[in-house]
């Protein structure tokens, strides 16, 4: 199989390389030009420092979500359906401002698991939850971007490249933002990509709309268009007042690789300012970018699943132009890619390496090791993914393993005292073996036909249950509710 470009693609490539270079050199000078690097190195490579002002906050939880996952994965599957995930985001995003964000400051965290370390009073279910967002992260969040960052590259290019080689270099760059600038580094080109990536993702709706003289419905069977899923239907409407909401609490409120960024503010104002600004954005401009374009695609093209968005992409944009997208839909998968391997080193650092290895003297340092193993463990990965028939639900399944047995363990500790570490952990074993058995036996054999969403739902309060039960029939210990109360007060 030849290995080159196809001719006619030069100009594309230029304009991309030159964008992704000019992004790049603009994040190092902001990050020469700010306040210099306290003693503290764990604070100055995983919260910046402490010093990210709104719209960093706002910019980098902005474009850690908005990568390929969403612009391929959502328009790959072409029905306008997909877009309840990023509505609903608004909720999530409110719970996270005005519930988890005053927490995670009173408690001084730097991972989201100290929090149930001081709730539960034991290090147990800390280092079994950090696992799971690692293993997660390794195998589920990294590679997952460069596939599908490096899906499109191909489609748009119409490289005969392997999606292997795109995905290579991606990380190469990925990695060094992590590595020589931290969570700073990573803001600022996630806040200066961002503004490229929502203008020229909206130009291509406007473009794609043009290209079907602004007529989606013609041609396009209904179940593309309805906004109220059916039973067979990735979100059946009965889900958004079930599990949906409760994965929207999980992702924005508990979830190491957002929250991350909203701790990384001088204040609880300017964070609740940033996520607050995040929210708009996912309400207002998210929506429409995630679904038009593919089922223009599906109209133009056909049924051509995660290929819709690069296809579409090449054949309404100006070869120019296509180039500098591309570039911004590089640097989204490279912010979020770093991004989650600053989180995956965090967890790491903090969670693993100084409690049972020894004192980090330079965070730098062991970042730098720690994400060089991390990067070729993911691209090694990335083949995997190649096989999905949907990249967004296979990712939306996956996650259900982890997603509701973690929150469970969030909402025992915080709305109940008196609960020890082994009882939270019962629960959370008790979560993942659940929904395993869900989701590779019962399920595929016709035993439980459910939706995974719903089933998401009776995951989250059996775990809550179990946990409660064996603190009270195995630790003999008669737990509290507290409620509120127990949010909004530090132990």
């Amino acid at each position: 199989m030849p290995t080159t470009l196809p001719t006619g693609t030069s100009l594309q490539i230029f304009v991309c390389i030159a964008l992704t270079a000019l992004v790049g050199l603009a994040t190092w000078w902001k990050v020469r030009s700010g306040p210099k690097a306290s003693s503290d190195s764990r604070k100055d490579v995983f919260l910046a420092g402490g010093g990210l002002t709104w719209v960093f906050v706002a910019g980098s939880i902005t474009l850690t979500n908005l990568s390929t996952d969403q612009l391929v994965g959502m328009n790959g599957n072409q029905m306008l359906l997909l877009a309840w995930w990023e509505i609903a985001g608004f909720i999530g995003l409110m719970i996270l401002a005005y519930v988890f964000v005053p927490v995670y400051y009173r408690n001084k965290c730097t991972t989201v698991t100290e929090l149930l370390e001081r709730r539960y009073g034991g290090r147990s279910i800390r280092t079994l939850i950090s696992a799971i967002f690692l293993i997660g992260n390794v195998l589920i969040y990294l590679p997952a971007a460069l596939y599908s960052g490096s899906l499109f590259m191909q489609t748009l290019f119409g490289s005969n490249l392997p999606i292997i080689v795109f995905a290579i270099v991606m990380a190469i760059v990925s990695a060094a933002y992590t590595m020589f600038g931290g969570l700073k580094a990573v803001a600022i080109m996630d806040t200066y990509s961002g503004f490229g990536v929502l203008g020229l993702a909206f130009l291509i709706v406007i473009l794609a709309l043009a290209a079907v003289d602004f007529d989606i419905v013609t041609g396009v069977p209904m179940e593309r268009l309805t906004m109220i899923g059916g039973p067979d239907s990735p979100i059946p409407w009965q889900t958004l007042f079930t599990g949906m909401i409760f994965i929207q609490i999980f992702y924005w409120s508990t979830n190491q690789n957002i929250t991350q960024k909203a701790m990384a503010a001088p204040t609880v104002k300017e964070a609740q300012k940033g996520v607050l600004a995040a929210a708009i954005v996912r309400i207002l401009i998210i929506p429409p970018i995630v679904v038009i374009p593919g089922v223009v695609a599906y109209k133009l093209f056909g049924d051509i699943g995660d290929a819709a968005y690069g296809r579409l992409v090449g054949e309404v944009l100006p070869g120019w132009l296509s180039g500098a997208f591309a570039a911004m839909v590089a640097a989204a998968v490279i912010t979020t890619f770093s991004a989650v391997l600053n989180s995956t080193v965090a967890l790491y650092s903090v969670d693993f390496h100084e409690q049972f290895i020894g004192e980090v003297k330079d965070h730098w340092k062991l970042g730098a090791i720690v994400s060089t193993v991390v990067t070729i463990a993911a691209v090694a990965i990335v083949p995997v993914y190649q096989n999905a028939e949907s990249i967004i639900n296979l990712l939306q399944q996956l996650n259900g393993l982890a997603s509701m047995p973690i929150l469970s363990a969030f909402i025992a500790g915080l709305l109940f005292r008196n609960v020890g570490a082994p009882a939270a952990i019962a629960g959370v074993v008790w979560g993942v073996a659940l929904y395993a058995a869900y989701s590779f036996w019962w399920n595929p054999a016709g035993i439980i036909t459910l939706h995974y969403i719903h089933f998401m739902v009776i995951v989250l309060f059996t775990s809550v249950l179990m946990a409660l039960a064996y603190n009270r029939l195995v630790l003999r210990q008669t737990e509290r509710f507290v409620g509120w109360r127990g949010i909004t007060t530090v132990d």
